[in-house]
């Protein structure tokens, strides 16, 4: 209920939720890093013949390219991209930045991924005036201290201001009021609703259902013959504007994990394990820089058929220690059945987190290794990633990198 109070109207606004949703979010990034890349097209992704592109600046979209497509046909489109691999650390680091921004208007932001998140700003209007004006607050402080564009959504509930910020974009603002759902939404490709799909959007073809104004127009027993009575419901739920899921704040990580697709299948058993040492460093340093130690070690093995194995393994006591998640994963790699694989991918994750201060006996059951492996975080830290590593690794930096600077080990 609203109020006047004091020459201003207070309670809770009709549009209190926000979608904010940073534009070309690693391209742009990139292009922060390196100052010749501004206004240039940019292609973030793997950069071998079976790589994908994760994303795209708007100036590379120009060209057709866009994310989740092959690599080779982003080169054919766009040669004069510059074509980088994602640096996450750097992701990570404005993701946060981000993070501490939205947190200073209200405790209920949900991140939904490091570049987007949904806030409730319902309880703040007394602090930061209307949603509309938080917004474009928001807006300017992310182009002040971050140098990024960031476009936002105005909405009563979360898809619809999910789906005004997807039409703000690039680097916009959208109101949707709440006596305009369905103006707005009407003329949207059905596909727009979340849960739609390529084959729902098939089935609902063959009604002539193409747009949400359409599927809103479509009785229900209809819907339900075709997708079920849960989907049909929930479909014209949003299709009416309607969506009462309230926004969930900020909830620790499930897992942390690291995979990787190499540009050739692997069927060198010493070079796979190189690999599986490789991941286990990324996700142990990504343990103790979050702050969690982990219960379960879960191997992924894509094979060259493109048949997939995933193998689990839980752990004496939880470790953010990467000679100890490694030790699980090479063990779950040799149970696997057959001897000679050609492996398409590797992954390794560590699952059943738990925060790092917890029991601390855990610090002194880790030994040596988790004190090697914190002296490697300090060295990195101060020059650089991967400016100290097993010795094992070096050959596979070189090979990998072979413009890298080369390394000593003392």
């Amino acid at each position: 209920m609203r109020r006047e109070l004091g020459g201003m109207t207070v309670g809770r606004p009709p549009e209190p939720i926000l979608h904010a949703d940073l534009d070309a979010f690693y391209a742009s990034v990139e292009q922060l890093k390196d100052p010749s890349l501004a206004g240039k097209p940019v292609v973030v992704g793997g950069t071998g013949p079976r790589g994908v592109v994760s994303t795209a600046s708007y100036e590379a979209r120009r060209h057709g390219v866009h994310s989740a497509m092959p690599v080779v046909r982003a080169r054919r489109l766009c040669p004069d991209a510059a074509f980088i691999s994602p640096d996450f650390d750097s992701y990570c680091a404005f993701s946060n930045r981000l993070r501490e921004i939205l947190l200073s208007f209200t405790p209920l932001v949900e991140p939904i991924s490091l570049d987007e998140a949904f806030l409730d700003v319902g309880g703040a209007v007394m602090l930061f005036g209307e949603p509309v004006g938080i917004a474009g607050t928001i807006r300017t402080r992310v182009r002040e201290e971050l140098g990024l564009a960031c476009s936002i959504g105005v909405a009563p509930n979360k898809f619809v201001a999910k789906v005004a910020s997807d039409e703000a974009k690039p680097d916009g603002l959208l109101v949707v009021h709440a006596g305009e759902l369905e103006a707005f939404l009407d003329p949207l490709p059905v596909g727009r609703l979340w849960g739609a799909g390529e084959k729902t959007v098939e089935v609902l073809s063959r009604l002539s259902v193409g747009t949400v104004g359409e599927m809103r127009a479509t009785p229900e027993m209809v819907l339900a013959r075709l997708l079920g009575d849960g989907q049909a419901s929930w479909l014209l739920d949003l299709a009416r504007g309607r969506d009462e899921r309230s926004v969930v704040p900020y909830e620790p990580p499930k897992s942390v994990s690291h995979e990787e697709t190499f540009e050739r299948d692997i069927d060198d058993e010493a070079e796979l394990l190189r690999e599986l040492l490789a991941l286990s460093h990324k996700v142990g340093a990504r343990l103790r820089r979050n702050g969690y130690r982990a219960r379960t070690v879960t191997l992924k093995v894509r094979l060259a058929s493109f048949a997939t194995l995933t193998r689990a393994k839980t752990l004496p006591a939880a470790t953010d220690v990467a000679s100890d998640i490694y030790s699980a994963a090479r063990g779950l790699f040799g149970a696997l059945p057959g001897t000679k694989r050609r492996v398409r991918l590797l992954g390794v994750a560590a699952t059943g987190l738990v925060p790092a201060g917890e029991g601390q006996l855990a610090l002194l059951q880790q030994g040596k290794w988790g004190d090697v492996e914190r002296a490697v975080d300090r060295i990195d830290e101060r020059f650089g990633k991967d400016s100290a590593m097993p010795a094992a690794l070096l050959d596979r930096t070189e090979r990998t990198s072979p413009n890298a600077p080369k390394r000593r080990f003392l």
